[in-house]
């Protein structure tokens, strides 16, 4: 049997919920499907000890905001799958759990959804999976030894299940400072192969650094249309970590603990490990944009002459002496384990529709495909800066909900 709605949202984790609050306050019937329960990513890709990167204060979504008593606090992931459920609760969100999309195709009046449970249509069709689907391991993994034990970030639980000896992180973003700090206080030597990264203080001039970024419109500024798509998919999560009490993690911090930082991982052969020696380089871009962003926050505060803490000068970022290394036997070094904090690519082996690039990306503007009714939420820098923060998704939902209500009038009109 075939059933009808006005909108399917897939995806039920934070931004499809979004985007079904927005759809209820507009009164406009939609579905919200999902492969799992709600929050599925949060419930089986997420580490044991994850807390999220932004404070309590900041997780907001349409028609929710925290009231808990610890807002300067970070929420622990299964608080955050336990207030995904109550914020669907509150609007009786109409989610469909354990329901996989086998396919999203057009037909003469919108599209055509296929699921586990059976079919769907409707006039507009929202794609909210987020930016999470597949972890991006560089296609020079299958060339390393059968011997060596590799685990992506959706596959890491803890340390434990990885076998004794010691680990190669690779990725220095958020997840990879996090993870090899986590591994190494395991016992297990870690060595973290670092690239591209953004070094930011945890706190500054007395407020937590996302307080004065979220203050001075950093995260809300709009897209520069000029960034190619591509680029903007590729921008470096924050190298910070949510911990009471507020402290600071980087790649010296790391190597003051007894990580071996390398720089980024070129290929694999067998167990020799080939590093680009660009660390130095990376690190001092990294610094460069910690500059800027800290003195865009100084310049905010003095014209508006808001009471702040002086700046306290930063420890100066200089490579460890490994910066130069090029090549590592990973078994002479006892390495047995490679945990890949590479990044995720997007993958919609369900999608029929002609939107996808020749990377497999979704071809979009600010959440518009070129197909009418079909829109995306919840993608990097989708529309501003935020797009994929919990706190930035609310807004771009609501936008995308007055979009939806135009496409779904003039199809109506059309139809009659």
């Amino acid at each position: 049997m075939t059933r009808n709605t006005d909108v399917l949202i897939i995806g039920a984790g934070q931004a499809g919920l979004a985007m079904s609050r927005c759809l209820t306050d507009r009164g406009i019937d939609h579905v919200v499907l999902d492969r799992g329960a709600i929050g599925q990513r949060w419930r089986a890709e997420r580490w044991a000890s994850l807390h999220l990167l932004t404070p309590n204060w900041m997780t907001r979504l349409p028609g929710w905001q925290y009231d808990g008593r610890d807002p300067e606090g970070f929420m622990h992931k299964d608080e955050l799958i336990g207030m995904l459920s109550r914020y669907a609760r509150s609007f009786t969100a109409p989610v469909e759990e354990f329901a996989a999309v086998r396919s999203l195709r057009e037909t003469a009046r919108g599209y055509m959804v296929a699921t586990q449970n059976g079919t769907w249509t409707a006039r507009s069709v929202v794609i909210a999976t987020g930016a999470c689907d597949r972890p991006a391991v560089p296609g020079f993994a299958r060339a390393a030894s059968g011997g060596l034990t590799q685990v992506t970030t959706a596959d890491y639980v803890h340390p434990a299940q990885l076998p004794n000896g010691g680990v190669l992180v690779v990725g220095a973003s958020a997840t990879g400072v996090q993870l090899a700090e986590e591994i190494h206080r395991s016992g297990r030597p870690v060595t973290l192969a670092a690239g591209s990264h953004t070094r930011l203080p945890r706190r500054y001039r007395g407020r937590d650094i996302l307080a004065w970024l979220d203050r001075c419109g950093s995260l809300t500024e709009a897209r520069d249309p000029s960034v190619p798509g591509a680029q903007a998919l590729r921008q470096p999560s924050l190298q910070l970590v949510g911990s009471t009490p507020p402290r600071d993690i980087d790649l010296m911090t790391l190597a003051r603990l007894g990580v071996r930082v390398t720089g980024r991982l070129a290929g694999l052969d067998g167990t020799a490990a080939h590093f680009a020696g660009t660390l130095a380089a990376d690190m001092a871009a990294a610094e460069t944009r910690r500059n800027r962003t800290l003195a865009r926050v100084d310049a905010f505060i003095n014209s508006y002459g808001i009471v702040a803490s002086p700046p306290v000068p930063a420890e100066p970022a200089v490579a460890p002496n490994r910066a130069g290394d090029t090549a590592l036997d990973l078994r002479a070094r006892g390495i047995r384990s490679i945990v890949w904090a590479t990044g995720f690519r997007r993958d919609y082996p369900w999608l029929k529709v002609p939107v996808l690039d020749r990377h497999g990306e979704i071809l979009q503007s600010g959440g518009v495909t070129p197909c009418p009714g079909l829109f995306t939420l919840g993608l990097p820098f989708m529309r501003r800066r935020n797009s994929t923060f919990i706190d930035g998704v609310g807004q771009d939902a609501i936008e995308i909900g007055a979009l939806i209500a135009q496409h779904l009038d003039r199809s109506g009109r059309a139809a009659a």
